[in-house]
């Protein structure tokens, strides 16, 4: 997947992922109170989906959503988005009450499960769906180019949605949720069904939607994909917040002294251990740091696809020799 310019996106907004001030001091998504019990035919209570919620999203951060499943984390979408009600509380987005159908136009969602027309291929479905916004035939040609394009699907544009593997069917569902060149984006398991590559992708695409000014709301139970992207997360179980905060002040380890250098011999190695037990620092552990098994995957794969092209060229060198 490749972030496109799309005309009528946000202006460019610089490539940290740090709110402005400005950004930082509007709320655009609002949660008072909000709780959700799922009741029997008798009105007994039957589930506790969300226990009272108190929270606010700023206007240009990716914020997550994170806990296992059946932690309530879709229960809060769909409030946001007004697909249920609150059993008690409220839900304000853009200033206005979540029930409120009208913020819809200034929002994109993608659903933990996309409900597509499977006969439809990829333009065909962006068309649809441009249409539900009364969006112009130019418009929405243009727009469904581009979105294609950028979630990685232009060689089976044509191909019926049937056709589709699970990841491919992940990558025309985000095309459909920003066809309406959303203000707020809403993501239920946005790397479900795809590997290792297509998961990067969508992560850097998620990033690249911060970059054009959007706010992302991320769900997910894969904890790698929330600390890449996410700048503030909400820890959810079994329906309770259970922690808020920034990703990096969160992860934070501060009894803990990290020192990395390269091109250090090992004879280093014990006096700076005994400089270290001068000062009173124990469990010291000296050694090579350890990449991550995304990072690991992702390097053999870029190293094999590279390797063709080099042994081409050792070919013609000998060849030519």
């Amino acid at each position: 997947m490749r972030p496109e310019t799309l005309e009528g996106d946000s202006p460019e907004m610089g490539t940290s992922r740090e709110p402005s001030t400005t950004q930082a001091a509007e709320v655009i998504v609002e949660a008072r109170n909000l709780s959700k019990i799922y009741r029997d035919f008798w009105g007994r209570s039957k589930k506790v989906a969300l226990k009272p919620l108190d929270l606010e999203i700023r206007r240009g951060e990716i914020f997550g959503l994170l806990g296992p499943n059946g932690s309530g984390k879709t229960t809060t979408m769909k409030l946001l988005l007004g697909l249920i009600f609150p059993t008690s509380g409220e839900a304000i987005v853009f200033g206005k009450d979540a029930t409120d159908v009208s913020k819809n136009d200034r929002i994109g969602y993608l659903p933990e499960e996309s409900y597509l027309y499977k006969f439809l291929d990829a333009e065909e479905t962006l068309d649809f769906y441009g249409r539900l916004f009364d969006m112009p035939p130019e418009e929405r040609k243009r727009r469904a180019d581009a979105l294609i394009e950028m979630v990685g699907l232009s060689r089976d544009k044509k191909r019926q949605l049937r056709e589709y593997s699970k990841g491919m069917t992940r990558r025309i569902g985000v095309a459909q949720a920003l066809i309406n060149d959303p203000e707020l984006v809403l993501l239920d398991e946005p790397t479900s069904g795809l590997d290792p590559i297509g998961t990067r992708e969508m992560k850097d695409l998620i990033i690249d939607l911060k970059e054009r000014g959007k706010t992302v709301i991320l769900c997910s139970h894969l904890l790698a994909d929330v600390e890449d992207v996410c700048d503030r997360i909400a820890v959810l179980h079994q329906g309770e917040l259970k922690e808020l905060g920034r990703v990096d002040e969160l992860l934070r380890v501060t009894d803990i002294t990290q020192i990395r250098s390269s091109g250090l011999p090992p004879a280093a190695h014990e006096e700076i251990r005994a400089i270290i037990e001068r000062h009173g620092g124990a469990d010291i552990d000296i050694g090579s740091p350890k990449t991550t098994l995304e990072d690991l995957f992702l390097e053999i794969v870029r190293d094999t696809e590279a390797r063709p092209g080099r042994r081409a060229r050792q070919q013609e060198d000998q060849v030519s020799g």
